[in-house]
């Protein structure tokens, strides 16, 4: 008995390609081959990475609020979803009514989901499917920012290594094959950090046999870890939100599983996407080889846990200067200009004369302390004014 699943990254609508949405012209969302390919499958998984909603609703968080209409679902559902994810960053954006909503299209339309809910409870619930006599279960989580649900108020499913490991022990235990999409990762950087690879290889040890990384928005590395893989990065499947360079291409991800009696198995197999304007194809030939290359080339150096440090610590050190002038509160619109017109260079010219090393340690210890930690993040949600 063999089943083919195939796994695409962020899926979100936008201003860009709405009436194609509107219209449910998939040919020119997604070209014919894509279409075909997505058609083949036994089963299909997106994460769906915005509300859908017809009224606008925004929360107060860091970065974006994003939305799309309830008339995108017609282009939504073309694209042959069979399951979307909403455990991601993004799902709550437009407020308890905008989850709402989507949770409703999504049951109307008939297109299964999980990782979000009115409460922890509802959101945490994994999803689990029968094809072919293969019993499959789907977990779905994501790193804390500002969609996270609680016991008792609406969001997405959050890892807790505390429980969501537990969960992927109790799925195993019902299921032949578990796949855990964990939306998670520093977007824009293509390799997993010490602490992501850990994690990930832990949830593989406690029963995941494929363990997929979204949110990156940059195609990362593969680890096969135990008898289980794991991806470091899809990139986008459709999101036409910027034209920088790790936006172009995407990996669409196939799961080919037998079963012979009681052995399952899987193969995993990868299929280059290129960003087209507001459209999205299968890559050509010969760019696609170039994709392929460049991620088995990355998925061959993180085999070298020493080399994944340096190049985390390398990335962090470039990171830093942002990261200390919000913190200084130094990232206003002005700053931001000045930062650019020099070059990237004015904000590393205020963290030198701004911090000194003791005054580091001591933010470096409000951060990595888990007491200290709690309390920061619990008197600055106590303080934002509503």
């Amino acid at each position: 008995m063999t089943t083919r699943i195939l796994i695409g990254a962020d899926i979100v609508p936008t201003r860009s390609n709405y009436r194609y949405f509107k219209e449910g012209n998939v040919d020119e969302l997604i070209g014919k081959e894509l279409k075909n390919r997505l058609q083949s499958a036994d089963f299909t998984i997106f994460n769906l990475e915005t509300p859908l909603t017809d009224k606008e609703n925004p929360i107060e968080k860091a970065g974006p609020n994003l939305i799309a209409p309830t008339y995108t679902i017609k282009g939504l559902k073309a694209i042959n979803p069979c399951f979307f994810s909403l455990a991601n960053n993004h799902i709550l954006d437009q407020g308890e009514q905008g989850l709402s909503s989507t949770i409703q299209l999504l049951g109307k339309e008939d297109i299964k989901y999980a990782g979000a809910g009115k409460n922890l409870e509802e959101a945490k619930k994994p999803y689990t499917f029968e094809q072919n006599g293969i019993r499959i279960g789907i977990y779905c989580c994501a790193e804390h920012e500002f969609t996270i649900a609680a016991d008792e108020t609406p969001g997405a499913n959050p890892f807790e290594p505390l429980e969501s490991l537990d969960h992927i022990i109790e799925l195993k235990g019902h299921c032949d094959f578990v796949i855990v999409l964990y939306h998670g990762g520093k977007e824009h950087y293509r390799y997993p950090s010490p602490y992501l690879q850990k994690l990930c290889r832990k949830m593989v040890e406690k029963g995941a046999d494929i363990v997929v990384c979204q949110h990156t928005h940059c195609v990362g590395c593969e680890e096969k870890w135990n008898k289980g893989t794991i991806i470091y990065g899809q990139g986008n499947f459709l999101f036409d939100n910027s034209d920088c360079d790790f936006w172009q291409t995407g990996l669409l991800t196939e799961v080919i599983i037998e079963k012979h009696e009681n052995n399952v198995s899987a193969a995993v197999e990868y299929y280059p996407l290129r960003k087209v304007n507001e459209k999205v194809r299968l890559a050509d030939k010969e760019e696609g080889a170039k994709i392929i290359e460049n991620f088995i080339s990355r998925s061959h150096s993180i085999k070298d846990e020493k080399k994944v440090k340096e190049m985390y610590q390398k990335f962090a050190e470039e990171m830093l200067p942002n990261y200390l002038a919000t913190f200084s509160g130094k990232r206003g619109l002005l700053q931001r200009a000045l930062n650019k017109l020099s070059g990237y260079q004015f904000y590393k010219f205020v963290i030198k004369h701004k911090y000194k090393n003791h005054e580091k340690n001591a933010v470096r210890n409000y951060i990595e302390c888990e007491a200290h930690r709690e309390l920061v993040i619990q008197g600055i949600k106590d303080s934002i004014i509503r």
